[in-house]
């Protein structure tokens, strides 16, 4: 068992379109090819990826809740076997179990090598209406049960339940579970920072808390509300984004309803989004005062999603008081929605002067 190389990915590509029923998939983020060989013969090709962005008996089974699988890209943590083909005439007893064996003991040290960060778990899904998923058991890997059999596509997801497929999962780690919906991601499996994922009901309501704000704009040449575009700068934010240009990135990748939902200009029925110029000149000239009084209704209304707090402090070292003492903040923040739910303020005596010898 052993990765595709560079040199071999067009045989893959034609072996995989050619005996697979859904093709081979492209490499498109973090994806790996595999092949399986006997003297120098392929008999076997696996493809895994990224992980599913929702399944609810996955979801269920690690323990995770909305905000737990995108806090420190938790889902980077989960790789899909996405691909399994044995080629003609090698379908012997056994061997479908023993390629998956032998590919998991090396997918850890593979993954990290390529990618940089360490897997907790594998994720594969069956179509019921061509195989068992016999493979899989064998191999010991834990049936979950049906997916609700909605298919992603370019407006989100499809109206209408398809085919369910069967979810099987494979710890790597005996540890897995328990990191994975840990409230804290420990050190050695975390990836970037502390970021949500909004549902579709905070979308809705986040224009609505913004609404009443005094627009300091110009009427003229004004294309994008001042609601849409303080929502859609609170969204970004509250997604770890950091920078206007990230939030214009981030508003960009949204989906049309999304964008609907953010309440963003419609044009020949597309949902324009505003630039990072919109966003630049909206955040210069908008009041502090009421943004912050906006964005206080926001934390009453969703505070208490937070199951974890953190406590930090800082010391403003040029914000001085009446007796030349320094300012002192200590705040109390949300890990999920990086809500500051409170801060004290306190005077910090300075050091007095070392006596002299």
């Amino acid at each position: 068992m052993r990765v595709v190389e560079r040199c071999e990915e067009s045989l893959h590509r034609q072996l995989m379109t050619k005996h697979h029923y859904l093709g081979y998939l492209p490499k498109i983020g973090q994806t790996l090819w595999y092949v399986a060989t006997y003297e120098d013969q392929w008999i076997a090709l696996l493809t895994f990826s990224a992980a599913a962005w929702k399944c609810a008996v996955r979801d269920q089974w690690i323990g995770w809740d909305f905000h737990h699988q995108y806090d420190y890209d938790r889902l980077t943590l989960i790789a899909n076997n996405s691909r399994f083909l044995i080629l003609p005439n090698w379908h012997y007893r056994n061997l479908g179990s023993k390629i998956l064996s032998l590919c998991q003991k090396r997918l850890c040290t593979d993954w990290q090598k390529h990618f940089g960060h360490r897997l907790l778990l594998l994720e594969t899904f069956v179509d019921p209406q061509r195989f068992v998923g016999t493979v899989y058991a064998a191999a010991n890997w834990i049936y979950l049960g049906l997916t609700r059999g909605y298919r992603r596509t370019r407006q989100g997801y499809s109206n209408a339940a398809l085919s369910p497929k069967k979810v099987f999962v494979k710890p790597l780690q005996h540890h897995a579970r328990t990191v994975l919906c840990a409230p804290v991601l420990p050190c050695p499996y975390r990836q970037g920072v502390v970021k949500m994922k909004l549902n579709a009901q905070q979308m809705l309501s986040l224009p609505d808390f913004f609404a009443d704000i005094p627009d300091p704009r110009r009427a003229q040449g004004r294309r994008h509300s001042l609601a849409c575009v303080l929502a859609i700068v609170c969204g970004a934010t509250l997604c770890g984004m950091r920078g206007y240009k990230a939030m214009a990135d981030w508003a960009q990748s949204l989906s049309p309803k999304a964008r609907q939902r953010f309440r963003c200009r419609r044009v020949n029925a597309n949902y324009i989004v505003p630039s990072e110029f919109v966003i630049r000149d909206v955040m210069i000239r908008v009041h502090p005062a009421d943004l912050d009084q906006a964005l206080q209704r926001y934390n009453q209304a969703f505070a208490q999603q937070d199951s974890t707090l953190a406590i930090d402090g800082k010391t403003m070292c040029n914000a001085l008081d009446q007796n030349d003492h320094q300012t002192h903040v200590m705040s109390v923040v949300g890990h999920h929605t990086k809500t500051c739910y409170t801060q004290k303020k306190s005077a910090l005596c300075p050091p007095s002067p070392t006596p002299p010898s």
